[in-house]
């Protein structure tokens, strides 16, 4: 399929993801079929970054709200999967355009699963799994999220790196 051409801009959709560790296991999800981006495909939660994430809050010092992506990972990881996160880190980012020629950022971060219990929002997931690294090769999963995973394995071992194609 080929990907339409977009003009140079500073608008992009920003979304942000997040490993979430527990028990030495990251939670994976299954997209719904009927999402239009990666249907049935395995991921990490997370969404998008809406204005509503920060306009409707005071700011943090004269010109600027801080946080937003973090208070944004919570919110959408507690839609999507209803779990407390806390220790968020960042592992990677990533962009992409995709076939409407939407041009989306992505940032990859890892956090600890602090409260609850997983429940899937209706509509965008139909599956979860805790899984430990070696497990998630079994999964059909979003190009590029086993290397994630992989990544967030080392960082919890203290070594940091780049992306990079591990299998």
């Amino acid at each position: 399929m080929e990907e339409k051409q977009i003009v140079n801009s500073y608008l992009h959709e920003v979304a942000i993801t997040a490993i979430i560790v527990k028990d030495n296991k990251y939670l994976i999800e299954r997209r719904s079929p009927s999402k239009k981006r990666f249907p049935g495909k395995w991921t990490v939660p997370g969404g998008r970054m809406e204005t509503d994430d920060y306009l409707k809050l005071p700011k943090d010092t004269k010109f600027y709200w801080y946080n937003v992506l973090e208070r944004t990972l919570k919110r959408e990881v507690k839609e999507e999967v209803g779990l407390e996160i806390d220790n968020i880190e960042y592992v990677t980012s990533l962009a992409r355009v995709h076939e409407d020629g939407a041009p989306s950022l992505v940032i990859s971060c890892m956090a600890d699963s602090v409260s609850g219990e997983v429940t899937l929002q209706e509509g965008e997931t139909d599956q979860f799994a805790w899984v430990t690294l070696k497990e998630a090769k079994d999964y059909d999963l979003i190009d590029g999220i086993y290397d994630e995973l992989w990544m967030a394995e080392n960082r919890r071992k203290g070594i940091k790196e780049e992306w990079k194609r591990q299998i």
